[in-house]
């Protein structure tokens, strides 16, 4: 199929992200609005009250520097997620979302893991490894583009800075990497040139045929369809050759 079957611009691609965006940024206002603290809905590490953390912490955030910090990369990111793989797109937000909050869950430290930075991280990984693993262009220059904008992003992974969560962040880009192996995505079918085909005869290419072993042209006279040969007679103009 051509490449507009799969990738097109979709409702999704401007929904998804837009839906994300607003939800945690009407979760902040509700907080400011009715002076309250969500924080405790977090993950809490190795604690049963903490699981329920797994599914509500994205939508939480500490201050509007966290909370502006991940909107422009998770709209981003969904966007071109629903945009190049949306047959997949849901499944792996789904199980993404799980996978990597319970890893911070597993090995994270005592204290509320909150934000949708996790979330960052596994879209990044995925987008980033799927298309290297796909090998088709469209999508190995998408993540060139995810390398060159969130390559810093990396560092974050390892605990560099007080006040963050990397566990969070480490979890997001290992479940991005082993969804990015396991889960198949559908890409277009490149189409070849019959030289390019495996089994592709050299010898009875009629391209070929019109040139010797050397690589030059084989001029043959121009034939009529009942084979009758075309001679052309061209005939100096008396005026020109000064008669």
């Amino acid at each position: 199929m051509s490449e507009n079957h799969y990738f097109k611009f979709t409702n999704s691609v401007l929904v998804a992200p837009l839906l994300g965006v607003l939800l945690i940024w009407t979760v902040f206002w509700f907080e400011l609005r009715f002076q309250t603290n969500f924080n405790q809905l977090g993950i809490v590490p190795r604690t049963f009250s903490g699981l329920k953390g797994i599914v509500l912490s994205p939508f939480i955030h500490g201050s509007v520097e966290h909370l502006y910090n991940n909107t422009i990369p998770l709209a981003i990111l969904m966007a071109s997620l629903f945009y190049f793989y949306r047959n997949i797109a849901l499944k792996v937000l789904f199980w993404g979302i799980l996978l990597s909050g319970l890893f911070t869950w597993a090995i994270g430290r005592p204290s509320y893991h909150i934000g949708a930075s996790g979330v960052i991280y596994l879209l990044a990984s995925f987008v980033l490894f799927k298309g290297i693993f796909t090998k088709y262009y469209r999508l190995v220059a998408l993540s060139l583009v995810v390398v060159f904008i969130y390559g810093s992003l990396l560092w974050y992974i390892f605990p560099i800075k007080d006040g963050i969560s990397w566990e969070g962040h480490l979890g997001g880009f290992l479940v991005g990497l082993f969804m990015a192996i396991f889960i198949k995505a559908k890409i277009p079918v490149v189409k070849k040139f019959d030289w390019e085909k495996e089994d592709y005869d050299e010898e009875n290419d009629e391209f070929l045929k019109q040139f010797d072993e050397e690589g030059n042209f084989i001029e043959t006279p121009p034939e009529t369809s009942d084979g009758i040969k075309i001679t052309y007679h061209f005939k100096k103009d008396a005026e020109n050759s000064g008669q």
